[in-house]
């Protein structure tokens, strides 16, 4: 059963709480500061492409490693008077009156009018040996965010679902050659449709399970399989298991929804979820926010808020 908190003291009380300090929190901070709102920022300190050392695809900012791109978001909210706490938030429960109280995990309570959840995702690797040692570097995930750095090199597909012929299809835009390693995955559970679709865009199938990954002077250079042949390939792409950070929406009662690809939050346009006064913004609502789109969604829930919060206030001064 959730504990109920005591009012916490003015000096922890906000307007906005935002759970959440990558791109999407810290877009909904700065707009929420630029509204002079009183905000408040929890930031855990694990962005999910922390792995990465450069980011793409984000206009003015392509290439910019994310360390630096954050770092940046920090100081311009700071500019706004919004405030930054390092810390994680363990427990949020409604009060009796407007609001929630935020538990962090350093012990302190704060309370949020409207509170943004933007505790983003986990991508979970497929355990094989080097997977997880080269995420972000020459194991990859992602081609709109690393495609460009690595085309026309040997490309290697690890195979989790059968829905990774459909990734192995896709990197074909970036490399002819290309390679599925089917893995775990049978060679009956492919269609014939997958096979001929494979066929025509040159990808080659490879049955059998990968035991490890190859790499020599800090460089991959192959896929073991399980019976001891190498196949020499310089990127392997994978699809890792995706896992919503979205707890603290659980605990509030919010709509959850059950994907292929994990178990996002309901929300509308603006990142409304079915909670009055709590909104969601990036990886927490879809695994397919990359860096731009969830710092727009930080965006279009912040100024939801502000216009909620206007007229809130609006509403209670002209009650009789």
């Amino acid at each position: 059963m959730t504990q109920k908190y005591e009012n916490t003291d003015r000096a922890d009380r906000f307007e906005v709480v935002v759970i959440g300090g990558g791109a999407a929190g810290l877009s909904a901070a700065l707009v929420l500061g630029r509204a002079r709102r009183r905000v408040l920022v929890v930031d855990a300190g694990e962005p999910r492409n922390a792995p990465a050392a450069h980011m793409q695809g984000y206009l003015s900012r392509d290439g910019m490693p994310p360390a630096e791109f954050l770092a940046e978001g920090r100081r311009e909210i700071e500019a706004y008077g919004v405030e930054l706490v390092r810390d994680r938030a363990v427990d949020v429960v409604r009060d009796d009156a407007d609001g929630f109280d935020v538990i962090l995990a350093g012990g302190r309570t704060v309370h949020g009018r409207r509170l943004v959840v933007a505790t983003g995702l986990v991508d979970e690797l497929p355990p094989v040996p080097g997977i997880a040692e080269r995420f972000g570097r020459d194991v990859l995930h992602c081609p709109y965010c690393h495609g460009w750095e690595v085309r026309d090199q040997a490309f290697g597909v690890l195979a989790t679902t059968v829905m990774s012929v459909h990734q192995a299809l896709m990197l074909t835009q970036w490399s002819k050659d290309v390679t599925l390693f089917l893995h775990t995955i049978d060679e009956n559970e492919l269609s014939d449709e997958d096979l001929r679709k494979l066929a025509a865009a040159g990808v080659k199938v490879v049955p059998g399970e990968v035991a490890a990954l190859a790499v020599e002077d800090d460089h991959l250079t192959g896929v073991r399989l399980a019976d001891g042949s190498t196949h020499d390939r310089s990127v392997v792409f994978v699809a890792p298991r995706f896992v919503p950070r979205t707890e603290l929406l659980a605990r509030l009662g919010a709509d959850l929804e059950e994907t292929p690809f994990g178990v996002y939050a309901t929300v509308d346009e603006t990142g409304r979820t079915t909670v009055p006064g709590v909104w969601s913004a990036g990886n927490a609502t879809s695994f397919t926010e990359q860096v731009v789109n969830a710092a727009a969604a930080g965006y279009r829930a912040a100024v939801a808020i502000n216009g909620d919060l206007i007229f809130t206030d609006i509403e209670t001064a002209a009650a009789p």
